[in-house]
């Protein structure tokens, strides 16, 4: 184990020599405005949590390929890393580079998974000279932090629950070998689900195998102990709770019920890791999504996960739980007193009512974007440079017909990602996704061209299973009955990277305040659409939930004026609501049981 802080010996982990026990909580740094990292790590240190757990996002650090990765200010991974170490918590790092994470892309950069024929997550060497590029830039941040060098990294993972995709043996050791190459020298380990089937793919010899599970840990341990004897039980994603799709009710697991699974692997000796300890936001467009098989599951802007420490930073009944069960886990029955500042809730502007002003229409808007790029096929967002936002295509066809005796035909869309906005001579004539493309749109034609205009929006990239890093836009083509259309013009819209002066015109309301504090949005007769505050891209709405209100936290507000901009993609609102309370929509009927979480 070289002389890294924690090792383990006959299943018992050590730190220092002394046995140990890791009870951590999971917290992204990426998902949390700055300003707000210190009062988070505090509250999972106050949960008797003695370690933190976080990923890294290479895309939220090196969104394009031509600009070096940024570590500074919201990205400043180094500054969150020594305020835990401030909060007296040690540090597990997850640099993938594969997160999953319900993040878009699975953290994997855009412009890399959009490289034609790469093979990611395995021994191609185009994938791995990305990586280890990569890794130059990051390791440092880490290596620097590690208990060895004084810091608070006592643990780095390699890769991420590989045994759910691929049998690459070869390239987890070659992922082991890079790290430990740029400097990693406290105790490494792999991380699988809690049975022999993603064991096989993903654990290695000599690295310490851990477990991602949110139920059933006995069975598991069972497992560790046939299959890994010498090894230590490590939960490292344990799900207390679980996150939403749009279209779907809003996850809740009782309380009592995953703290009482959380005490069996705690009894049985096991460390564990509270997956998500406080979940956040995707703000932007930083959702990912997920595929059933036959359609696209897109994840909601919150990524409050049901966890014991709430989006907004309230302790739950959740926590209350899991406090008991860590300080239990340690010998101590009497729980010290919560301080009073973590007790109380943040601060909320009083609720009001904003009348929303009337936006420009959304095929005008669009229009008026700049780059447009010709060519004879559609091109897809990748082959753009464009990693979320919507793409407008617009091209000439002949629709059959003749004049005085129109004919219907069928507009089609072969592998369309993710939701198209269809118009034909700028007539709205309706919307397609990624299932109903193929069957199509009636469209009337008279024999003469028509204009066809499509605005695709990508609604978050797969972040999980074999289509990680499926394409986006029109991948195919667009049929007019049985016939391809050629020649398109398309415009890309980089929503994520739009300017206040971009935001300008779109619907919007101004608002005055004091003192800065959290805030809920709501735009209760709005249809679907993105929120801006004060030029801050908060995130996805859609009328279709859960999801009611989008978190504004106050860091991002300020004395005085304040303004919100609105572009809506289809049923423009009247209404924009500050609430006191997050809405994140029906729960499903009854809480979610320990024996229903993968």
């Amino acid at each position: 184990m070289n002389n890294a802080l924690l090792s383990y010996h006959d299943a018992i982990l050590y730190r220092s020599g002394e046995p140990y026990r890791i009870l951590a909580g999971a917290i992204h740094y990426f998902r949390i405005h700055p300003d707000l990292w210190q009062d988070r790590l505090r509250r999972l240190k106050a949960m008797g949590a003695n370690t933190v757990d976080t990923y890294v996002a290479w895309n939220f650090h090196q969104p394009k390929r031509d600009r070096a990765p940024d570590f500074s200010g919201w990205r400043d991974l180094g500054r969150f890393i020594d305020l835990a170490s401030e909060e007296g918590l040690d540090v597990i790092v997850r640099p993938g580079p594969y997160i999953c994470a319900e993040w878009d892309n699975g953290g994997f950069p855009a412009w890399l998974t959009g490289i034609p024929g790469i093979g990611l997550r395995c021994m191609d060497p185009v994938f791995t000279a990305a990586v280890e590029e990569w890794f130059d830039h990051l390791l440092p941040v880490v290596a620097s932090r590690q208990a060895s060098a004084g810091g608070p990294v006592v643990a780095v993972q390699i890769e991420n629950e590989y045994g759910s995709y691929g049998d690459d043996h070869e390239y987890i050791r070659w992922n082991r070998r890079v790290l430990e190459e740029r400097g990693i020298t406290e105790l490494l380990f792999t991380a699988d689900g809690g049975n022999d089937y993603f064991l096989d793919g993903g654990s290695i010899e000599g690295t310490w195998a851990t477990a991602t599970l949110g139920s059933r840990g006995d069975e598991a341990i069972a497992t560790w102990q046939r299959r890994r004897p010498g090894e230590p039980f490590f939960n490292v994603e344990f799900w207390g709770g679980w996150f939403d799709h749009w279209g779907e009710l809003h996850h809740r697991r009782d309380a009592d019920d995953a703290a009482r699974e959380a005490r069996k692997m705690l009894d049985l000796g096991g460390s564990l890791c509270a997956y998500m300890a406080h979940g956040g936001t995707n703000f932007g467009l930083t959702s990912g999504s997920n595929h059933d098989g036959t359609m696209l599951q897109p994840t909601v802007t919150s990524y409050d996960s049901d966890a014991p420490i709430a989006e907004n930073g309230a302790l739950t009944p959740k926590f209350h739980a899991f406090r008991r069960e860590f300080f239990r886990a340690q010998g101590i029955q009497e729980l010290p007193e919560l301080p009073a500042e973590l007790l109380a809730d943040a601060p909320v502007l009083p609720a009001r009512s904003l009348t929303l002003s009337e936006g420009p229409a959304l095929l005008g808007l669009v229009r008026k974007a700049s780059g447009a790029v010709s060519s004879v096929k559609p091109l897809t967002f990748e082959q753009l440079g464009l990693d979320a936002g919507m793409v407008l295509y617009a091209a000439e066809a002949i629709l059959p017909g003749r004049t005085g005796d129109p004919t219907e035909s069928r507009l089609k869309i072969t592998g369309l990602n993710d939701r198209a906005y269809v118009w034909v001579d700028g007539d709205f004539v309706g919307v397609l996704d990624d299932v109903t493309g193929a069957e199509g749109l009636v469209v009337t034609g008279t024999g003469v061209p028509a204009k066809l205009e499509i605005l695709v929006e990508n609604l978050g990239r797969i972040n999980y299973g074999p289509l990680t890093g499926r394409g986006k836009g029109i991948l195919g083509g667009v049929l007019i009955n049985q016939r391809y259309t050629f020649h398109w013009t398309q415009t890309p819209v980089p929503l994520a990277d739009w300017k206040q002066e971009d935001l300008e015109g779109l619907a919007g309301a101004d608002f005055e305040i004091g003192e800065p504090a959290d805030t809920y949005l709501a735009l209760p007769d709005s249809g679907k659409g993105f929120v801006w505050l004060n030029g801050f891209l908060l995130g996805r709405y859609w009328e279709k939930g859960p999801q009611v209100t989008l978190y504004a936290p106050a860091p991002l507000l300020r004395p005085g004026k304040n303004s919100i901009k609105v572009l809506e993609l289809g049923k423009p609102g009247t209404v924009v609501e500050l609430r006191e309370i997050p809405d994140l929509g029906p729960v499903e009927a009854g809480p979610i049981a320990a024996a229903e979480l993968p």
